[in-house]
């Protein structure tokens, strides 16, 4: 009787263990779509010809440092001034449980990297010691479908001092050939001071 028990132990023991790596593998899986997904270059140029409150915006995300991890360099411009980026980061795209996080980083030394997409071999020179996490502004994302995922950041988490603004919150949603985007500002007071007032920026990808 003992032998059996032992016995059923193990193979319980096994199917768990093949469980849990059939679910890691699973996770890994999703965790690339969402990467394979956003990167790209996009632009909002149907947008704001449909609608003159918003900007021809170029959108380009670019993987790098493959080794470590699931990285992003982002630059997002004016379309016809994609040299003089307004915003430069490097997201890292990681996965914790069944949520996908996308943490944001700033450059110390951001010009120094602006358009080396072109030869994203050259990113491999940035260091950790090169870039700052942006407390409380990461992106928790979840998958609604295949190549579908919507989230936000946290409820007032992001500090945002642009435009007398107080906390920034985003709101996104990534589909295979699409990423809608809706960034805003707020003060104190709950005022909304900077971004979109109708809805998001939608990004088609174009590249």
């Amino acid at each position: 009787m003992k032998k059996t028990l032992s016995f059923l132990a193990v193979i319980m023991l096994f199917i768990g263990c093949k469980s849990t790596q059939n679910q890691s593998l699973k996770s890994s899986k999703e965790l690339q779509e969402l990467v394979t997904v956003m990167q790209g270059h996009y632009s909002s140029e149907k947008q704001s010809l449909a609608d003159k409150d918003y900007f021809n915006i170029s959108l380009r995300m670019t993987p790098i440092w493959k080794t470590k991890g699931h990285y992003l360099f982002v630059e997002q411009a004016i379309f016809d001034k994609q040299d003089k980026p307004y915003r430069v980061r490097i997201y890292k795209v990681s996965q914790r449980g069944d949520n996908f996080i996308s943490e944001i980083y700033t450059l110390k030394d951001e010009k120094a990297w602006i358009g080396k997409w072109a030869t994203p071999e050259v990113y491999d020179q940035l260091t950790e010691a090169d870039i700052e996490l942006k407390q409380g502004c990461e992106v928790v994302l979840k998958r609604t479908g295949k190549n579908q995922f919507e989230g936000a950041t946290g409820n007032k988490t992001c500090p945002s001092e642009l435009r007398g603004a107080s906390w920034a919150n985003s709101k996104v949603t990534v589909t295979k050939n699409e990423i809608l985007s809706w960034d805003q500002g707020f003060d104190k007071d709950g005022k909304q001071v900077w971004g979109a007032t109708k809805g998001g920026y939608e990004f088609i990808k174009i590249q």
